[in-house]
């Protein structure tokens, strides 16, 4: 399908020194350190490691400075790194229950045990260029954070003491999880599957998919039940100790979407859940997750697929941006062969449809020719 070229290590070298030289940029201005993006660039931080899938704020800065600012790129960059890396272990469940929150909302109670904490949040920013930051101002004072852990029932457990949500979802006890960086991927899923590769999936495409859903497009009618930010301890279980050792935290953001159902044969009406869960501050990522994975259960509770967002196989099979850039950019490649054979081909074809159109100019052509 694919012609390789030949003679062209040179012109490859060249292109690799002039993208290097462009990374730098202009001499005059300092380069960017690593720290600073982590610190200053969090966000896009946070995504390369979402969907790289490697909790690493300084890799994935690195990673950043590499790609130019190509947050695809970059995640790609993350996810060829984290194969090379050994596999001790798998940690045990996070327990966001527990989580040491530093934002969490909801849009279902105004007032909830816990409180609502807004944090570090664009949704009551007016969305204007701020000139201060250009000059490097500092606008407001470094914060000194001295929130402890607090207790923060689930919003979720106020509908659940009613009846009126579908309880947590139970996996049977000798279900071992999947691992969709190990396994291929096969349909149709079980939904921790599932949620890994909608975790690991491009925000923009599940975005426009969760948003459609919301235009109709699917048996959607989304509140947000909660969204919580916060750090998370890492724990694993190791043979020789009789406890769990604790390995660290990160940051993660949960999403629980509450979702109508107006019940089937086997489920009363009641209220159902969409789930997203990723690493770092992105609440649009898990807000997206959340509506992809509850329309995806639509098989699951009896309802019919008629929209994009709710056919796994579909959602899943596009949504890895990683995967998806491959694909589209192998366009690039030489297809000399497969051109010059359709370019005959068109030709053949167009030659017959003149035929058929001007069969005497045909013949005119051939007796001149003869």
């Amino acid at each position: 399908m694919y012609v390789a070229v030949k003679g062209g290590e040179a012109a490859i070298r060249n292109a690799h020194s002039l993208l290097a030289d462009r990374r730098r940029g202009d001499r005059s201005v300092p380069a960017l350190r690593l720290d600073q993006i982590v610190e200053q660039l969090a966000l896009g931080v946070d995504r390369v490691m979402s969907e790289g899938s490697l909790y690493d704020l300084e890799l994935a800065a690195l990673a950043i400075v590499q790609a130019r600012g190509d947050m695809i790129e970059a995640i790609f960059l993350v996810r060829a790194y984290r194969t090379t890396l050994p596999r001790f272990g798998y940690s045990n469940p996070i327990d966001t229950g527990a989580m040491l929150v530093e934002r969490r909302v909801s849009a279902t109670y105004k007032d909830l045990p816990g409180g609502q904490l807004l944090g570090p949040t664009f949704d009551y920013t007016h969305r204007l260029l701020d000139p201060e930051l250009a000059a490097g101002a500092n606008v407001a004072a470094p914060l000194r954070r001295e929130t402890e852990a607090q207790a923060m029932p689930r919003v979720s457990a106020i509908l659940a003491r009613e009846g009126l949500i579908e309880p947590d979802g139970e996996m049977p006890q000798d279900h071992v999880p999947g691992d969709i960086t190990r396994e291929p991927l096969e349909f149709p899923m079980a939904r921790d599957i599932r949620l890994q590769a909608l975790s690991r999936g491009d925000e923009g495409f599940l975005l426009a998919l969760g948003y459609s859903t919301q235009r109709g497009y699917a048996r959607n009618h989304p509140f947000v039940g909660e969204i919580r930010i916060g750090e998370v301890e890492l724990e694993l279980d190791v043979p020789e100790l009789p406890f769990a050792a604790p390995l660290g935290t990160v940051r993660v953001t949960e999403c629980q979407m509450v979702n109508q159902f107006k019940g089937s044969a086997k489920a009363p009406p009641q209220f159902t859940r969409g789930y997203g869960l990723v690493f770092g501050q992105s609440e649009r990522k898990a807000m997206a997750m959340a509506l992809c994975d509850r329309a995806l259960r639509a098989s699951e509770l009896g309802e019919d697929i008629i929209a994009a967002a709710q056919d796994e196989e579909f959602v899943i099979s596009h949504s890895d941006n990683v995967q998806a850039t491959g694909f589209v950019e192998h366009l690039k490649l030489p297809h000399y062969v497969d051109f010059q054979a359709e370019l005959d081909l068109v030709r053949r074809m167009r030659a017959e449809y003149e035929a058929r159109k001007n069969p005497a100019k045909v013949d005119e052509k051939r007796e001149a020719a003869e």
